[in-house]
């Protein structure tokens, strides 16, 4: 086994938990003890298997032969908006030297997540296992470790599993260590993980007070008398207020929590998009006049008010936010994102002009609220319940469990994870509510009781674990969802469906535009130009008082087990370049005009450039976004979109498939109206140089300084090994089988009559249905697949027997409609009917539906029988 030592290099930290250190490759000293709180960077110097590997939780286990690999990874690197994935377990391993373990003295490792079922074993014993993909937990290593190598194995699986949540997603489903891995060193007296919670009370403009819960741990032999001590800084460094400081009693072996409460503090600045404003809590754990921790809080002054008549308000101001669905995943690294990438993906939001993101549909890593406080977005942290369906996939299963045998273990892993994303969250102002999760409806309907049970119990654990803010419920327009929190996110034609639905609202997905890059120079309004009395291209008409925002599907194309097709809605492409949509924001919310758009000439050379001139850190938390792009003599953009390679020259640096990539068009990787990207990183200090070339062209270099880390020494220090694409993963998900598709999907009609509404046509309920207004000449009604299906055939359940004419049209990608089915008036002596169709390809079906008695026209069921185009 190759020995990985870690080097501390311990500050004085204030306590701030958010500091990092260098991991070193090689041999180093510890220097313990100099620090109450020390919190390090452990990304670095990891070895990885794709698969299981009986015994390798062993100390003497040999892992010489697996993959050298730094964190955040996943087990899909390289992946490009594949629908199929790697499903199975993979282990890392990692040796952590000390020269010794000082007394009283706690070492834990804190996970930021792992996907989705992770087990941690330090020198061969099994510490701790974590259950849930999107939230972060900390494993005490103390009772496991001993002076010299200490042996990290961690096995991680991403298997659906019945009892644990989600069940069921749209999205994908990489599994790995993806997000960054901590150090952390303290007292046996400490504050635990995550362990502040503060709130600012009885807050105006004037004046403002803290109020700040503390959890103290007591991990040694005996009780503690411990005091706690509390100051505020502004973000100037400059000390504002100290909190009346406290004293308590902590058993050995227990945690105790005590509360502080500031005095007033006069004219605090105000957090806001405008005046993102942090401050401070600094706080202190003394015994016998020792300071056994320090550890930060950073928070803002802000308050909120959601309201059912007038929208929602911040600090006493109306707004109506205008924001975006975010996916977390980019091209290359799939899930496994840098911070780096995460801030790039924030100021892209706003950089458009939005001032709300819906973090969709999970906890985001702890970096991206913390970048929406600091640039200053309103955020929506939802909790990973949602369902979906039509697909032949493990994550299209039902959203709750038809098990009952299932059901306690499910409810159970919801609340745990929805009462971890708020532990990790509830101290961002950034964060305006917690939402509960996506389209839990997608589910059976005999559970559908069980999803209204436990949604209810989610938001009063919610308000248990955070009185401070409401509990929304996102996706709520279908199944008599929508009032069992304390704000309702209508999605598609929930917009539509709900005008003014008495409760709290807003527009949690809007949209859905699939387009390539570069797309329509178009805002892609979607169904919000169908709220009733909204006038089309008119934002004020459907921007009433009782809604209080919006947010676009998507802010970025992302992968999916739908297809790359159908994940491919951004405004952003999966790269992360602009398709002209965003341009169309920037202009309409910012006033800055759109670029020229390339156009086709004669090309010339490449131009290479990166998102910054350096990487700061070599520690997987940075990282540059390099950028190529065509041009002609003149350094014009064209649009021409020829085939390229990227290549690493020399020096450190790490693309996603190794040391070079390779843009085609039309491919997975893709080069696309003149464009392509990828972010590098790197894992030593030095300079990486790249060349980009294309047959006929002239190359493109470029030169990144790596600026802190290990040396990179040519000929001694290895390299990144190539990690060729493969878009057919092992054990691809099936996309081949015939489905059924439309169930509760969006739904329009050409009219529908009172208590028929088009909804009624795909609700699951046979005794419903839907039927358009008596005085519509030419009735029709039309699903939403959400999808990509070729369709073989429609089931159709008419409101009663009788002489019909039907025509069925599908509209593709492009927006054109064709013909599935166009059948003159004949005799349908049952309600329940199959029509055969030509097998075209598209997303949305329309019905229309003539009848000799026009009073008889409706839909009880309206599904379509296909298969997912891929």
């Amino acid at each position: 086994m190759r020995p990985l030592t870690v080097l501390f290099l311990f500050w004085l930290l204030a306590g701030s938990p958010a500091v990092s250190a260098l991991a070193s490759n090689g041999p180093a000293t510890s220097q313990l003890g100099q620090s109450p709180r020390a919190r390090e960077n452990f990304n670095a110097g990891w070895r990885f298997h794709l698969g299981d590997a009986a015994g390798a939780q062993s100390p003497g286990y040999d892992d010489g032969h697996w993959q050298s690999v730094g964190l955040p990874h996943s087990f899909s690197i390289p992946y490009f908006q594949s629908a199929s994935f790697y499903v199975g377990y993979g282990w890392y391993r990692k040796t952590l030297t000390l020269d010794r373990i000082p007394a009283q003295r706690q070492f834990s490792l804190e996970f930021e997540a792992a996907f989705q079922d992770a087990e941690i074993y330090v020198n061969g014993i099994a510490l701790a296992r974590h259950r849930g993909g999107y939230t972060g937990f900390s494993v005490n290593l103390t009772p496991a470790l001993h002076a010299g190598a200490n042996s990290i194995a961690v096995r991680v699986n991403n298997q659906w599993e019945p009892t644990l949540a989600p069940r069921a997603g749209e999205h994908v489903f990489s599994g790995g260590i993806y997000r960054d891995v901590w150090l952390v060193q303290t007292d046996s007296v400490h504050v635990p993980w995550m362990g502040t919670y503060l709130t600012t009370p009885g807050l105006t403009a004037e004046k403002g007070r803290v109020a700040l819960e503390t959890e103290v741990r007591n991990d040694g032999p005996h009780a503690q008398l411990v005091e706690v001590l509390t100051d505020l800084y502004d973000d100037k460094g400059r000390k504002i207020a100290s909190l009346p400081p406290t004293r308590l009693r902590v058993h050995a072996g227990d945690t105790a929590t005590v509360r502080q409460l500031s005095g007033w503090i006069r004219h605090p600045v105000l957090w806001s998009p405008e005046t993102p404003r942090l401050y401070l809590a600094r706080t202190r754990l003394r015994t016998a006049g020792q300071v056994r921790d320090a550890y930060s809080t950073e928070f803002g002054f802000r308050w909120f008010t959601w309201t059912a008549d007038k929208g929602f308000f911040l600090n006493g101001r109306h707004r109506y936010f205008r924001g975006a669905n975010v996916h977390q995943d980019q091209a290359g690294w799939g899930d496994a994102v840098s911070n780096r990438a995460i801030e790039r993906d924030v100021d892209q939001i706003k950089e458009a002009g939005f001032d709300f993101i819906r973090g969709s549909h999970y906890p985001h890593d702890p970096h991206f609220s913390t970048t929406t406080d600091r640039r200053g977005v309103l955020l929506l942290s939802e909790a990973p319940f949602w369902g979906t369906a039509g697909f032949n996939s493990p994550w299209g299963a039902p959203a709750y469990p038809p098990d009952p045998a299932h059901r306690d273990a499910f409810d159970a892993s919801v609340k745990q994870q929805l009462g971890e994303m708020i532990r990790i969250h509830r101290n961002h102002p950034s964060i305006i509510a917690w939402s509960m999760g996506n389209e839990a409806f997608f589910t059976s309907q005999e559970t559908m009781p069980q999803v209204r049970r436990l949604l209810k119990e989610m938001v009063d654990l919610s308000h248990q674990l955070d009185p401070s803010r409401p509990a929304a419920v996102s996706g709520v327009q279908r199944g008599n969802l929508d009032h069992l929190g304390d704000i309702a996110g209508y999605n598609g034609d929930g917009a539509i469906l709900y005008p003014n639905p008495g409760i709290p609202s807003f527009v949690a997905e809007y949209g859905s535009t699939i387009a390539d890059r570069p797309g329509a120079y178009a805002p892609g309004w979607g169904d919000l130009e169908q709220t009733p009395g909204a006038q089309p291209g008119q934002p004020e008409t459907w921007r009433q008082p009782w809604r209080s925002g919006e947010a676009i599907w998507a802010g970025f194309d992302h992968g999916s087990i739908a297809g790359r097709q159908f994940g491919s809605m951004g405004l952003v492409d999966y790269a992360r370049l602009p398709k002209r949509a965003w341009y169309w924001y920037r202009n309409a919310y910012r006033g800055i005009a759109p670029p020229d758009w390339p156009k086709p000439g004669i090309a010339a050379a490449l131009r290479l450039s990166a998102s910054a001139q350096a990487i700061e850190r070599a520690d997987g938390t940075d990282d540059v976004q390099l950028v190529l792009t065509v041009v002609d003599n003149h350094g014009n953009a064209l649009s021409n979109s020829p085939p390229v390679r990227l290549a690493i020259e020399s020096g450190p640096g790490e693309l996603p498939t190794g040391r070079q990539i390779d843009f085609a068009p039309g491919a997975d990787i893709s080069i696309r109206d003149g464009q392509a990207a990828i972010a590098m990183r790197s894992w030593q200090a030095g300079v990486t140089r790249l060349r980009a070339t294309s047959p006929g062209l002239r190359d493109a270099t470029l030169e990144i300084h790596t600026l802190s880390g290990p040396k990179f020494v040519p000929g001694v220090t290895p390299l990144s090994a190539d990690r060729p694409y493969r878009p057919s993963a092992p054990e691809p998900l099936p996309f081949d089988q015939e489905q059924i598709f439309g169930g509760n999907n969006p739904t329009s009609a050409s009219s529908s009559a009172p208590a028929h509404q088009s909804l009624m046509a795909n609700d699951g309920d046979a005794d419903s249905y839907w039927a358009p207004a008596q005085e519509d000449p030419a009735p029709w009604l039309l699903v939403d697949l959400e999808r990509i299906v070729t369709v073989h055939r429609l089931v159709l359940g008419l409101r009663s027997p009788g002489q019909y004419a039907v025509r069925a049209e599908i509209a593709g990608a492009d927006g054109t409609w064709a013909i599935l089915t166009d059948l003159p008036m004949a005799d349908y002596a049952s309600k329940d009917v199959e029509l055969p169709t030509e097998a075209a390809t598209g997303r949305k079906v329309r019905l229309s539906l003539r009848s000799a008695r026009p009073a008889n026209v409706g839909v009880t069921e309206l599904r379509v029988a296909g298969k997912l185009n891929n």
